[in-house]
């Protein structure tokens, strides 16, 4: 059985999902952006359920293309 690593970043303005065969080979991947939230000059803040939500997304999406399953 292969192994896998589930990688995942959080950008400013996306979120990213890779996955990794053991040997390093990209197996798959997805990508959501989020909206920013600019509430004064030189600030941005973001809602954390839109962190969660393109994170969990961009994980099933990376998931879905690759045919895996998330025990794997």
């Amino acid at each position: 059985m292969t192994d896998y690593i589930l990688a995942l970043d959080q950008g400013t303005t996306s979120s990213r999902a890779i996955i990794f065969a053991a040997d390093g080979q990209r197996i798959s991947a997805g990508q959501e952006e989020f909206p920013q939230h600019f509430p004064h000059d030189g600030w941005v803040e973001h809602d954390p359920e839109d962190l969660w939500g393109s994170t969990l997304r961009s994980a099933q999406h990376a998931l879905a293309e690759s045919g895996l399953q998330a025990k794997q």
